[in-house]
Parts: structure tokens; sequence; C-alpha cells
């Protein structure tokens, strides 16, 4: 367990180190501490959801791959195993609900049937936790996605159904957004495509973006809602060809006054979402980030600390966008502690906003300013050695969670206590 005394004491030396190259930990501190991740509810039960007794994810090119004891199995237990994983995170951060998380009390309720009556114990729970909320129409896992298309479908009575379905996801989202007195971001991703190649794409992306016309047709207070969009280079079945490309719902959101939602595992391997924040920023005000791990594909593994997570925080830092960037978690591992995926991929990914708020910026940008690039290279290579963990110890000393490692030993006694008990 770590002492105390001995984390301000690597602190004190950590803060005079990185006042030595020009940067001030407490205000990196301080902005790091305003942030707010968005959680997703989907880690705690394989994206099964409550719809129906024993929901599982079937279908909609995503997949869930193992399956470790313990996941959440009611409302009741995915809350309390979001709460552990909360007590774990320095800061204050949201939940993201998908729309499969409602509270059907038994009885059958299909998507376009479905209102802010399902979600109120979560609006109320909410509040009582001093959360807030964001939301997703789910437009996957039901007979009428089996064969691939949702918006785009080329029956109109199916595109009718997952229209209605989105229409009443975002008046659920005006309500929460309403209620929590902050704007309820409402994602929408769909996985409509074909597994191989098609011969006419156009009409498919016609019939998506007519879709798209209807459902956002109604215009809500930006201060209770906020809607994006996201874009798949390919999904499993879709691998062939997206209906909703990147390119697609770049063009949609810019002429539609709509978000970005960039997810780091729905590009090709090569492409660095990183690099998009900048040119995206020229034109947009906001953009939404998944943040996610894909190994090979998109395989939504759990974020760790990598290269990728670090160049896009430099990113978002270096353009000065953390009030533009909206950053919310998407992974789903069901081959380890659920929660113990929350907790890793939450503080990875606060860390790797912490590195990217200690940089040595003055220097580099003088560095670049007078082209000397081998001072730029070798002063972010210098940069790897500093104390990062020692700020970082500090920082969730001071937020009241657990420092180092500390915090597997909190999720093991849960999981001994709790989920082993789940059968």
């Amino acid at each position: 367990m770590a002492n105390e005394t001995l984390v301000r004491k690597r602190y004190e030396l950590a803060r005079e180190q990185y006042a030595l190259v020009g940067v001030d930990t407490e205000a990196a501190l301080r902005t790091l501490s305003s942030v707010s991740l968005s959680l997703h509810c989907w880690q705690g039960d394989d994206v099964g959801g409550f719809e129906r007794p024993d929901a599982s994810l079937t279908g909609g090119g995503i997949q869930v791959t193992g399956s470790y004891p313990g996941k959440a199995r009611s409302v009741e237990e995915l809350r309390m195993d979001l709460l552990k994983a909360y007590e774990l995170l320095p800061g204050k951060h949201r939940l993201n609900l998908h729309a499969i998380y409602g509270e059907f009390g038994g009885k059958s309720v299909d998507r376009d049937q479905i209102s802010a009556e399902q979600f109120r114990g979560w609006i109320d729970w909410a509040k009582q936790h001093s959360l807030k909320l964001d939301f997703n129409p789910t437009c996957f896992s039901h007979p009428k996605a089996d064969d691939g298309f949702t918006l785009s479908h080329p029956r109109k009575e199916i595109r009718s159904f997952w229209i209605e379905h989105v229409k009443r996801c975002r008046e659920i989202a005006v309500v929460m957004g309403k209620e929590q007195g902050s704007p309820c971001m409402h994602n929408l991703w769909i996985p409509d495509g074909s597994k191989d190649a098609p011969v006419d794409r156009w009409s498919a992306r016609k019939r998506l973006r007519e879709s798209l016309d209807e459902i956002y047709a109604v215009a809500y207070p930006p201060t209770a809602i906020k809607d994006s969009v996201e874009s798949k280079l390919f999904g499993i079945g879709s691998e062939a060809f997206v209906v909703g490309s990147h390119e697609f719902y770049l063009a949609y959101a810019l002429r539609n006054k709509k978000i970005v939602c960039l997810d780091l595992g729905h590009f090709h391997p090569t492409e660095q979402v990183a690099d998009k924040i900048s040119a995206l920023l020229q034109f947009f005000d906001e953009l939404l980030l998944h943040v996610s791990r894909g190994v090979r594909w998109d395989s939504d593994h759990v974020v760790i600390l990598n290269d990728e997570i670090h160049s896009l925080m430099e990113e978002i830092v270096r353009s000065n966008a953390l009030g533009r960037v909206h950053l919310a978690l998407d992974y789903f591992d069901a081959s380890l502690n659920r929660i113990g995926a929350w907790v890793t991929g939450a503080r990875a990914t606060l860390k790797g906003l912490l590195a990217a708020l200690l940089e040595q910026r003055e220097r580099l940008h003088k560095a670049e300013s007078r082209n000397d690039f081998f001072s730029r290279l070798a002063l972010q290579e210098e940069a790897r050695l500093l104390p990062l963990g020692a700020v970082w110890d500090y920082h969730c000393l001071t937020a009241g969670v657990p420092t180092g490692d500390d915090w597997i030993e909190a999720v093991l006694r849960y999981e001994s206590e709790i989920l082993s008990k789940r059968k």
C-alpha cells in the first residue's frame, strides 16, 4: 500500500523537476480535475442490456469475446458495479447509456415505443450520485437488424421502425439533458453495410441521408442535447461496404451542424486519429472521441497508455481543444474482470491526458520555430523519463482514490465478495 508521506514527497520532487523544464504541475492537475470521461455502461454486461431476460449481444457488426464470471445481470447489479468503478477514478465522470439498458418492468416494449419512462430510474439514480448521462440508440441485436441494414434498409417499413427508434432516443436524451442541467450527448452508430461488394452503394447512402434528415427535422435546444454521428471503416458482416462511412458522416455533419464521433478502432490501422483532431476542429466547434484500442482490427480491447493514447491526448492539448473535445470510453472485454476493465481504461485515458498537460510545450515550440528538429525530437524523447507517475499518484491521493496499484486489490476484493456469488 502506498505511503501518503512518500507520495507527497515524490510529488514535490517531481514538481521541482517539471518546473526546471518550464512545466507547472499544479496547473496541469487543475485542468485534469475538470475533465469528465463518459464511461460506457455496456462494458459491465457484455452489451446485453435488459430488454428481455438473459439478453445478450446478437449481430450488428460487433462481437464480445470471453465469459469471465460475474457480469451484471440486472440494472441494480450494473449500477452497483459502476459505482465501484467510479470510486476508483479521480475526478467526476459521466455515464454513457444505450437504449437497451432501460427498465422495462418485464413488459415487452419494442424500440420504436420506448420513452423516458423506461429511463426514469437511471435519471433519478444519476441525480442521486451527481452523475451526468449520455445516450445512444441501439440499432443492433434486434430481428429488424438481422440482415445488416437499419436506417438504410431497402424496405420502407424497416427504415421507419429505426427512424422512430432514433427519434424517441433523441426525446429521451433531451429529458436527460434538461433534468441534469448539462447537454446529453446523443450518439448515432448503425451497423449498415455488406459483407461483399454491393452493386449499388448510391441508393443505400441516399436512403441513409433521407432517414437522418427525417430524424433531425426536429430541433432541440443545444443546452439539452448534442447530436453526433459515428462512422466505421468496416465491421463483422460489413467488411466490403459500410453505408455510414467517415466521408459520408463527415459531409453530413458539416452541412447539418452535427458533431462527428471518431472511434479509435473505426479506421484503418495505419491511420492516426490524433492527426484528424486539428484538421476537423478548423471546421467543427466540437468533436466526440470514443476511446478504444483496436488490435489489428476494431477489436475493442481495453484502453492502455500506449503511443496512440499519448498522441491523441497531446493533439487535443496542443490544439487548446479540451473544451471542444468530448471523451467517452467504448470497449467491451468479457475475458477479464469487467470492473477492472472499466478502471484500467479510464485511468489510462486520464494518465495520457496528464502526460499531455505536462508536456514542455514552450521549449518544443521554440525548437520547432527555429527549425531545430533535432532538439524537438530529443526533448520529446527525454520527456518519457520525467516522473509522470509521481504526479499521477498525487492526483489520485488528493482526489481520495487509491494510488499506484492499490486499486487492483479493491477490484479483486469486490470480485471475491460480490461478483463471485453471481451464478
